[in-house]
């Protein structure tokens, strides 16, 4: 192929394709992630053609189903094939370290194992059709403040365990066909120019086999960029890019070979891309859709059963815009054009035989209080027998984080003076990431949190209220007090290009339990229409890892799903470990007053941490406490097992190690006490004599050779750690 050819490959040829060149023919990528949003008009980037708008991941990640997800996968990629699209951009799997994300709601949670499994059986149900997933943001993209310019500055432990952990999982487990790389930096080097995240991290460990491509403009550097190891920058045309990279091959700057990589990878994504293919089932989808999102629904409170609603003898005053004008989608790239649109008015008065009346409440372009809008809502509310309030955030959108977690004030309003003129009033909340729900939640019985649903939201909506569906969807991010509680409260969002991650390993639920601070309503939270019990855990290990078993009853009235989690804690670790830790969950429905045994596997691999000194994954060896319940702070049963750890896992013992540390270590502190026990009759032998470790414990070993009578040399220490070290 011509080497002006090849260097075309690497870009797109317009906003959505890919550059036909040397016999390679183009394919269209296009936006998702929950729906297929396909440019049909050139003057208007945002507009695309009629497709099913899924619920986006804030709602999709509370159902904690894999299965629903792979499901969503295979409906996604069928009407990519009805469209001749070849790449869907998604799922995003970057956690949601703070609530003010801006793009929270195209994300599944706050923990990277929730988020991998999902997001890993989402691209297998997408990929089985012959389309390919791009597994984005990689990596660090946790926040829309300076975006493209932002620096984000991170200890490698805890990018490894948390921010790359869901990344890694679904390219390990999935193979997705492309991996698109994010617009900000890490560590001070932009994600588009990052060798070592892009090749030593994604291929060389992880043996991603794919094509890496740029997220749109995200490329500073097309030179540096292939050398990095990224593959496709888009979008295109971008002629003195390409004359670039080709000058660079001629020149020398740009191995050939690189180029030539970079070429096969894009030729075999091209040929493994199907032809398009017949239609879709639009009501099929429309169904599906509407399944996921009421099991995507969290019933937060339920007092005196206020839900579900009676479809006669009940009069029920609706109250809000949003239950006639829904939010049912974040803006930005992921804006979907719906092929139809349900709304919870409507279903709500198809659904029942009493009366229904409805007032507006609020306008929702503006967030000040509208007494005479407040007052007809009261007025309706004090008239029935019930009122249903429908109230939210007014937008979230890519390219903007929020300034606060409140309600509008005018929501606000709206709930205080309708509970105060009918106590048993149900608030149902839309919005793409948490809001503050203290204080006015305490005068509420009932609360439903009902994300952003997509299109068929409404009709959700009605399912959950009425209890055609039994509620069974968990929160995947914690609820807080309010917002300065928050892990990333201190250093959301950086200053000067740069954001410290200071919190480290305390992102989300970990950062609350190692505080043991007071919540709203925990990760992993949500109410059911029936109750469950728990029986006595058991823990085995497996060849791969450790399966715990444990019997679910749900002893209520009413059929219903449990979602089993289990969380994992290492007594007296070596390191600074978190309280605990999601590392497996199941989801079972179950009748009324039956049993199921329920089993959740844990891989071995998430039982590990990043050894900064080994640099590698670690199992450590001993006991591991396998917590088992319904929420991060509802743990009904515990199991201790005793889990054995990484072959040869031990700290190198060196001159520049402490004495405490060679104490720590078995052979370490054998080959020092003998050291001592040799030594002359110096103060500081004497003191080691005595079992002084402690006051000389800081002191690294070498340093021992400057005290007069030490019988350390520089020369004795090498040797003790090469006999320490076999």
């Amino acid at each position: 192929m011509e080497l002006t050819d090849q260097s075309a490959l690497t870009s797109g040829s317009d906003f959505w394709q890919t550059t036909a060149a040397g016999g390679v023919p183009a394919i269209t990528l296009t936006d998702g992630p929950h729906g297929v949003r396909l440019q049909s008009d050139a003057s208007d980037m945002l507009a695309g053609r009629p497709a099913t708008c899924f619920p986006p991941a804030v709602a999709s990640g509370s159902t904690w189903d894999p299965e629903l997800l792979r499901r969503m996968g295979e409906a996604l990629g069928d009407e990519c094939r009805a469209m001749d699209v070849q790449v869907l951009l998604g799922p995003g799997v970057n956690l949601k370290r703070t609530p003010l994300g801006g793009r929270n709601f195209e994300y599944f949670s706050e923990d990277p194992i929730l988020s991998g499994v999902l997001a890993t059986e989402w691209v297998r149900g997408l990929q089985s059709k012959g389309v390919g997933a791009s597994l984005k943001h990689f990596a660090v993209n946790n926040q829309e403040t300076d975006r493209m310019t932002i620096s984000a500055d991170i200890d490698e432990r805890t990018l490894r365990e948390l921010y790359l952990r869901a990344f890694q999982r679904v390219v390990t487990a999935a193979q997705p066909w492309t991996v698109m790389c994010a617009y900000n930096k890490v560590n001070g080097v932009y994600a588009s120019q990052h060798h070592w995240l892009l090749t030593e991290v994604l291929r060389d460990e992880w043996g991603f086999e794919g094509v890496v491509v740029s997220d749109w403009g995200a490329v500073v550097d097309r030179v540096a960029a292939l050398a990095a190891g990224l593959d496709l920058t888009m979008p295109g045309p971008d002629a003195a890019g390409d004359a670039e990279l080709a000058a660079a091959v001629r020149d020398g700057k740009l191995p050939a070979e690189v180029l030539d990589t970079a070429v096969a990878r894009i030729r075999a994504l091209v040929e493994k891309s199907v032809p398009p293919g017949g239609d879709y089932d639009a009501e099929a989808h429309h169904a599906l859709a509407r399944d996921i999102a009421a099991r995507g629904i969290v019933l937060l409170k339920n007092d005196d059963e206020v839900l579900p609603l009676r479809t006669e003898g009940q009069s029920i005053a609706v109250l809000g815009e949003f239950a006639r004008t829904p939010r049912y989608q974040g803006g930005g790239s992921s804006q979907i054009t719906p092929t139809r649109l349900d709304d919870a008015l409507t279903e709500i008065t198809a659904t029942t035989a009493a009366p229904v009346r409805f007032a507006p409440g609020y306008n929702p372009d503006h967030d000040a209080a509208d007494e005479t809008l407040i007052a007809e809502a009261a007025a309706l509310a004090a008239g029935s027998d019930v009122a249903v309030v429908f109230v939210g955030t007014t937008r979230e959108t890519e390219g903007a984080d929020r300034a606060d977690l409140d309600l509008p004030a005018a929501h606000l309003a709206l709930i205080e003076r309708v509970v105060t003129a009918n106590p048993r009033t149900v608030v149902v909340l839309s919005n793409g990431a948490v809001v503050r729900t203290a204080p006015w939640d305490a005068a509420v019985p009932g609360l439903v949190e009902a994300w952003l649903l997509g299109q068929a939201g409404g009709s959700a909506i009605a399912d959950v209220l009425f209890g055609r569906v039994n509620p069974s969807g968990r929160l995947a991010e914690t609820i807080p007090v309010k917002l300065s509680d928050h892990p990333s409260y201190l250093d959301f969002p950086g200053e000067n290009g740069h954001v410290r991650h200071g919190e480290g390993l305390h992102v989300g639920y970990r950062g609350f339990d190692a505080r043991e601070q007071e919540v709203s309503y925990p990760f992993g939270f949500g109410l059911s229409y029936t109750t469950f019990s728990y029986g006595e855990a058991t823990a085995v290990t497996t060849a791969d890892g450790v399966e715990i078993t444990v019997p679910v009853t749900n002893s209520g009235a009413r059929d219903g799903r449990e979602v089993v989690q289990v969380y994992v804690s290492k007594p007296a670790s070596r390191v600074r470990r978190v309280p605990r830790e999601l590392k497996g969950f199941a989801t079972v429905g179950i009748a009324a007053g039956a049993t199921k045994t329920v089993t959740v596997r844990i891989p071995r691999d998430d039982l590990a941490y990043w050894d900064t000194r080994l640099d590698s994954w670690v199992v450590e060896d001993g006991d591991y406490t396998f917590a088992v319940g319904a929420s991060s702070r509802d743990l009904r049963t515990t199991v201790t097992l005793a889990v054995a750890g990484s072959p040869g896992a031990r700290w190198p013992l060196t001159a520049d190690s402490t004495i405490a540390e060679w104490m720590a270590d078995p052979r370490g502190a054998e080959l020092l006490r003998e050291a001592f026990a040799a030594g002359g009759d110096s103060p500081l032998v004497a003191a080691a004599r005595e079992g002084e470790f402690e006051l000389l414990g800081g002191m690294p070993l070498a340093r021992l050779a400057v005290f007069p009578g030490s019988p350390f040399t520089p020369d004795t220490v090498t040797k003790l750690a090469e006999q320490a070290n076999g």
